[in-house]
């Protein structure tokens, strides 16, 4: 089992974030796990009906299927490694386990038209 997959049980069995969950997640991916959690925590994960998006502090990323439009996950991770997630990434497998996911009844893609 990988360390995503053991935080991922373990945030499914809570249900919640818990003190072991954090401590989990923040072993797994240090620093960027930490990030995550702050994301979720500010509800900066976002659902539309074409994608899921995280807000980071300079613009916002889609998530797709544990891949990310960051540059993080672009030139600094190893795609092959199932445990190397950026933190966006991280955020959004959190806020749907825990139901803080932010749904918007509308296409992200039109979204961005406005931004």
């Amino acid at each position: 089992m990988t360390a995503v997959e053991e935080w991922e049980s373990a945030l499914e069995g809570a249900g919640e974030l818990t003190p072991e969950v954090v401590e989990q997640i923040i072993d797994a991916h240090g620093s960027r796990g930490t990030r995550a959690i702050e994301a979720v925590a500010e509800r900066r994960v976002k659902e539309y009906r074409d994608f899921t998006v995280v807000v980071g502090h300079a613009d916002e990323y889609v998530v797709e299927a544990d891949g990310c439009t960051c540059k993080d996950a672009e030139y600094n991770l190893d795609q092959s490694d199932p445990d190397q997630l950026c933190w966006h990434t991280i955020a959004a497998k959190i806020a749907h386990a825990i139901d803080a996911v932010d749904h918007h009844d509308m296409w992200y893609s039109e979204v961005r038209e406005f931004l």
